[in-house]
């Protein structure tokens, strides 16, 4: 599928979330109305960047996660391209933040990419499972991982991703009673087809509060 095409399509299911998110929660609705448009189809398709991204996010507040992108940005291109780190000695990705397991990760998915051993344009047509359980078959990427390139590297509307501190935290602060179990699981039914949006809008809210 063509860029455009793509944008086009995630352009109307974000336009259709919306309506819904307001539609059947009360609490969405209000997000909707603090942080407008979800930008789900402003964003290029940059699947190597999306998912080295997810890899250094591991484990971090988004504040570091930004930090340590930064400083990687003035050695290795930008956006991130498996090229671009195989060509950097691995001391420099070292003092540029990477952890020593995260660069050996990066550096494994950049050589599988290169050697053709991992094909971008084969998952954007693959169901969401298939395509978690490809990239977990690489070294350092779990479910989460996966997830996260789900939602912002291949945009699919309705992914959710439970283990997710951040989104756990945000249903607690929104909607009450933080000692309920399942309290995500039960709330999420009302954002279904659609919880990969209103997951950008736990993390944008989050954002707000913890800056």
């Amino acid at each position: 599928m063509k860029h455009h095409q793509h944008n086009a399509l995630v352009e109307n299911y974000v336009h259709e979330a919306e309506k819904h998110l307001i539609q059947s929660d009360k609490v969405m609705a209000r997000l909707v109305s603090d942080y407008g448009r979800c930008p789900f189809s402003e964003w290029e398709f940059r699947p190597f960047h999306t998912l080295a991204r997810a890899i250094i996010s591991q484990q971090l507040s988004s504040k570091a996660a930004n930090s340590i992108e930064s400083r990687l940005s003035k050695i290795v291109s930008m956006p991130f391209t498996p090229e671009g780190f195989l060509s950097v000695p691995i001391e420099a990705l070292r003092t540029a933040g990477l952890s020593t397991a995260k660069t050996r990760y990066i550096l494994e998915l950049a050589a599988r990419v290169v050697q053709a051993r991992l094909n971008f344009d084969e998952l954007v047509n693959s169901p969401d499972e298939d395509v978690i359980f490809s990239l977990t078959e690489l070294p350092g990427i779990g479910r989460w991982t996966a997830e996260m390139f789900l939602i912002f590297g291949l945009q699919r509307p309705d992914v959710l991703s439970f283990g997710d501190a951040g989104l756990q935290r945000a249903v607690k602060m929104l909607y009450g009673d933080s000692e309920e179990p399942g309290l995500l699981e039960r709330v999420s039914k009302a954002w279904r087809p659609y919880r990969s949006v209103a997951s950008w809008y736990l993390w944008k809210h989050l954002d707000g509060v913890t800056k």
